[in-house]
């Protein structure tokens, strides 16, 4: 019955407002009965209506008669009052409710043997007496009783009962209603958030919620909206991963299935040639293949580096001077320094990988008659390298994706040579973070384009001596 938010917030906060509703009303309940200013009224209305008594002569209490005497009583403000006359020997001469059980011994003598007025109370605390007794003469007290009056019965007769219980159906309806729309405005928002999963859990991923509702609810529903976009670009990405992969998978296999094909049936003009196609075709494939299986290596975890000591200088010269054979065929100049770096401890393979995809990248968009820069800093604790190129350079909102996998330049500025699948350089900015460095990208339409390497600076006992990079 009360397993929903609404449910238990109503009934916590009505248990609450009934709690304190109860501890006021006990509380003022005791404050009174435990009061001495009720005591002190009752004593001096006791000694108000012995005054009185006393005045008229004691014999007055045989004479009026029960009714009269308590009629006179209540005007008094001591209503079921008891009169006595008491005789110095402790006897009871005269009783006004003699059916009723005397009062304590103690209480009789007292006024008894009292030579002035005199008063006090005997009784527990829901059933005390209180008394007053003053000499009369010839040897005789006047005694006069009254029950402390009901506190209860007492805040009635001044209408203040009648109003704490009115203002206490009036709090407790407007805690109720209040309960009830701190219920509505907490549950809502979370009934829309349960409502919304349940529509993404069914594949409509364009659900967003508009935050309201408290701060938690409020940013439970933004995190939800955070989380549904990225669900929302997963799958996206999922999507384009499987065409791309389709697409780049289909191609070469068109193209060895046709040219084989060809051979067989003999209508092939140049066997050599085709058979040439043929090896291309599948070494483009076994490069790709190769390169899906690195990224699920990556993303799995899956792909340890081998680190130990690595000359980064001796590998930046070694791809130099590897690809210096394409450089020279489009006549671009590589500018490579020649100044020492100091030893890494990372994967020279896994380094050799990046830096060979980023300067066949920078060659392959470099015009011909270009140049492509290798720069080196060190600062730190960090070794930086920059690969600069003079190609066309990449359009802001191409530079922003340039990282993801599968994503390929615009055609007419992808440079000469075979299009790539769009992985290289996602696999390298993975190998640079997997070294606790990092892999931008800038670039100027038209100036050309720079890629930038930084590389923690990491001892043999694998204590980094690189500082936190400023965001």
């Amino acid at each position: 019955m009360f397993r929903s938010l609404r449910a238990r917030l109503l009934l916590t906060h009505m248990l609450v407002s009934a709690l304190v509703l109860i501890l006021v009303a006990v509380s003022l309940l005791v404050f009174l009965i435990n009061s001495r200013q009720l005591d002190e009224l009752t004593t001096r209305r006791l000694r108000g209506a012995a005054e009185l008594v006393a005045e008229r002569g004691p014999r007055v209490l045989q004479f009026l008669g029960t009714d009269r005497l308590n009629a006179a009583f209540r005007n008094l403000g001591v209503p079921n009052a008891r009169g006595m006359i008491v005789g110095h020997e402790g006897a009871i001469l005269t009783d006004t409710r003699p059916g009723d059980e005397p009062p304590p011994a103690e209480v009789i003598q007292a006024a008894a043997s009292s030579e002035e007025d005199t008063h006090g109370g005997y009784g527990g605390l829901f059933n005390r007496w209180l008394y007053v007794a003053q000499p009369v003469g010839e040897g005789r007290s006047l005694l006069l009783l009254a029950p402390r009056p009901n506190p209860v019965a007492a805040i009635g007769q001044e209408l203040l009962l009648p109003l704490i219980l009115r203002a206490a159906l009036v709090a407790l309806a407007a805690s109720l209603v209040l309960a009830w729309l701190i219920s509505r405005w907490v549950s809502a928002p979370l009934k829309k958030t349960a409502e919304a999963a349940r529509s993404v859990a069914a594949g409509d991923y364009d659900q967003r919620l508009a935050p309201s509702g408290p701060d938690e609810a409020h940013s439970l529903a933004t995190s939800f909206n955070e989380m549904v976009q990225q669900v929302q670009g997963s799958q996206q990405a999922m999507r384009d991963f499987v065409a791309n992969v389709s697409h780049d998978l289909r191609t070469p296999l068109t193209s060895i299935q046709g040219y084989a094909q060809a051979i067989l049936d003999g209508t092939a003009s140049d066997v050599k040639n085709a058979a040439g196609v043929i090896y291309d075709e599948s070494d483009r494939l076994g490069r790709l293949v190769e390169q899906l299986l690195d990224l699920a290596r990556m993303d799995a975890g899956q792909a340890p580096l081998d680190r130990r000591p690595v000359d980064l200088g001796a590998i930046l010269a070694a791809i130099v001077e590897r690809l210096k054979l394409k450089a020279d065929k489009k006549n671009i100049r590589i500018q490579n320094p020649v100044e020492p770096l100091p030893k890494l401890i990372g994967d020279g393979d896994r380094l050799a990988q990046v830096f060979t995809n980023l300067i066949d990248n920078a060659l392959k968009h470099t015009p011909e008659g270009g140049e492509v820069r290798l720069k080196t800093e060190v600062s730190s604790g960090w070794v930086t390298v920059h690969v600069d190129d003079t190609g066309p350079g990449i359009s802001s909102e191409e530079l922003s994706r340039i990282f993801e996998r599968f994503y390929q330049l615009d055609k007419s500025r992808s440079g000469s040579g075979p299009r790539g699948a769009g992985l290289g350089l996602a696999i390298s900015r993975e190998i640079v973070q997997a070294h606790g460095g990092s892999l931008e990208a800038q670039s100027v339409v038209g100036r050309g384009s720079r890629f930038t390497v930084r590389l923690p600076i990491v001892r043999p006992d694998d204590e980094t001596l690189a500082r936190p990079q400023r965001q």
